[in-house]
Order: C-alpha cells, then structure tokens, then sequence
C-alpha cells in the first residue's frame, strides 16, 4: 500500500527518550494530514457522541455508538472504555462517520462483571497494555483474513490480563485491566513525565527491555500528542514488569530495522466498519495495520513478536456467561493459595 509505506519513508527517527527499561523513539516528519475528525475523548466530553451496549441484554464483542457530530469520530485501537455492563477496549482503529450509529468491535477487559454500573461508557486515560494488545492485534488480524470479521480471542485476552495482574500484584474481584494501571499509577506517571510529544512528532516506536518494539504513527501531530500519554502508560506496565531485567535500552538502527521490516511486509485489504479501509501487514518478526481513509494513513500501528498463541485455560469457552467467568476468574486466582497451604 502506498500510503503506508510513504508514510514510513518520510520518517526521521529522532532522540529517544529513556526511562526504567523503555525506549521510546519520537518519529517526526512535517506531513500532516487534512482529515477533520473529532477525537472519542472530545465526542463524549461536548456530549457529542454516546457510547452504549448494543440492548439492555448486552453483547461481550459488540458496542454501539452514537455519533450526533457533524464529523466522524476516531476510536483508536486498545482504547478503553468503562462502565455498562463491563469495560471493553477496541479491537482497532475506527473512524465512525457523522450523524450516524456504528457497531463497534471490541473485548472485554473485566471478566468478572456483566451487570450495569451506568447507562453508558466513558473512555479513560489508559489503553491496553501493550503485550496483550499486541496479542489482541494479532488475533483481530487473523479473525479480518479468515473470516472477514473483526474479533479477537476473547479467553487469551482474559487470561493476558490475570497473568499481568498475578505477576504485579494487582488482583481485581471483577478481573479489571483497570486495577494494574491503578495499583502503579505512580511509577506509570514518572514514565509519562519522561516523554514529551516533539513539535514535528506523529509517532513513536516503543521498545520494552531492549526488544518486544511496538509503533503507533498518526496523521496528525495533535493526535499524537493526545495519545502518546496513553501509549507510554501502555508500554510503562510491560517495562514494570521487567524491571527485574535492568534498564537496556534499544539501539536506533534496531528502531529502523523495524520500521524497514514492516514497510517490506505484505499488505492486505479489507473494507473498515466505518470510513475507508483496514490494511492488514505481515512482515518478518512483525504485524501490523492501519486505517486508511481517503488515502490517508490515519493511524498506523505495528507490533514485534506479537505472541504466541496460548492454549484456552480451565476449558473456559470463548463466551462464558457472567457467573462462569466468575468462577473461573477465583478458581485461578485461590490455585496458588492452595498450593501453599497444602
């Protein structure tokens, strides 16, 4: 795809702020984009567009919005959005078009609620956190190649989440994505203060412990700057949870090389829910995608070593109801207080 791999050709990777074992890599470049959209946040703020279950019953992959702006609205992949029945993140980027409701796709990111908490949703100051999005991604990905849907394997995006959780310390009696950002709020800031958005800047490559790199690129400077806080909370809960590996930083021929390595992947394409076009990317060591709309690359994201695929927990199926899930979730989590006693 053209788009993509000019957008990657014009860029110039510049110094790279450090901080507890994460890289971040600013990517500059003067081509912005003339796109006029309203960012989620703002939509919901001005009371512009509404976020909500799909009926009063609710759907685990499945979201409605309601855009009342006279401009789309931009959801961008791994946002998260809390309240109705659970909090979801979405499964990719979307550029909802205006005066309209849109279906969304997204996952659930608390496993052990489905019950209504308020009417609707808001989005919060944190996305997914980067290796499980980047294993969201992928399956996402894989669901668009093979079956022309956008939905990820919602038990490896549950049993990413306990994982984290149980590795740092931050246990939720409702399975929250929520409750790890919240427990380490602190140490996530001190990241966030690290990095600050360059004038020039439409991305950032992320490296985590030295390797594991992730990339997320905008149209436009201003959105940057909006999520880039996002994103380095995102990759912040990976780099906390490897700190016990020392504070390696990446080198940035490593940076280009994955920038290289995406632009020389293979492309696929498929028409986006919403506006314009999801362009899917398999490269060497490498995915990624990216919406494109009216030839422009709105948002582009990509991922190293995306994972691999984990066997489903416990037997759990993908859509267990709400008291399954629950017990599950404490099974899991009193195994290793059993294990102790015993």
């Amino acid at each position: 795809m053209n788009q993509i791999t000019t957008a990657i050709a014009g860029l110039e990777i510049g110094e790279p702020a450090f901080c507890g074992g994460l890289t971040v890599f600013p990517l500059l470049s003067r081509e912005t984009s003339d796109l006029d959209y309203l960012l989620l946040g703002e939509g919901l703020r001005e009371d512009l567009v509404t976020v909500r279950e799909v009926s009063m019953g609710g759907s685990v992959p499945d979201l409605e919005v309601v855009n009342r702006a006279d401009r789309p609205v931009l959801i961008v992949d791994g946002e998260e959005l809390v309240g109705a029945k659970q909090n979801r993140v979405a499964n990719l980027t979307l550029l909802l078009p205006a005066g309209k409701t849109t279906v969304i796709p997204v996952s659930c990111v608390e496993q052990g609620r489905w019950s209504y908490d308020s009417p609707g949703f808001q989005v919060t100051d944190r996305m997914h956190f980067a290796s499980g999005r980047a294993e969201r991604y992928a399956s996402v990905q894989q669901s668009m190649r093979s079956e022309g849907t956008r939905r990820s394997d919602q038990s490896r995006v549950w049993s990413a989440i306990d994982d984290k959780a149980t590795a740092m310390d931050a246990p939720s009696e409702t399975g929250a994505m929520s409750e790890i950002f919240e427990r380490h709020a602190k140490a996530l800031e001190d990241y966030v203060r690290e990095v600050e958005a360059a004038p020039d800047q439409l991305g950032a490559i992320f490296s985590v412990a030295g390797g594991n790199y992730g990339l997320d690129l905008f149209d436009r400077h201003a959105t940057l700057a909006a999520f880039l806080p996002k994103l380095v909370r995102s990759y912040g809960v990976d780099a906390l949870e490897r700190r016990t590996e020392g504070d390696r930083t990446a080198p940035a021929s490593a940076a280009q090389d994955f920038l290289d390595r995406l632009s020389a992947g293979s492309f696929d394409d498929h028409p986006a829910v919403g506006l314009g076009r999801d362009v899917g990317i398999v490269a060497e060591r490498a995915i990624g995608g990216a919406l494109v709309v009216d030839e422009v690359a709105v948002h582009l994201t990509g991922f190293s070593n995306p994972g691999a695929r984990r066997a489903d927990r416990d037997g759990e199926r993908v859509y267990a109801n709400h008291h399954q899930r629950r017990d599950a979730l404490r099974q899991r989590r009193d195994a290793p207080r059993q294990r102790h006693v015993s």
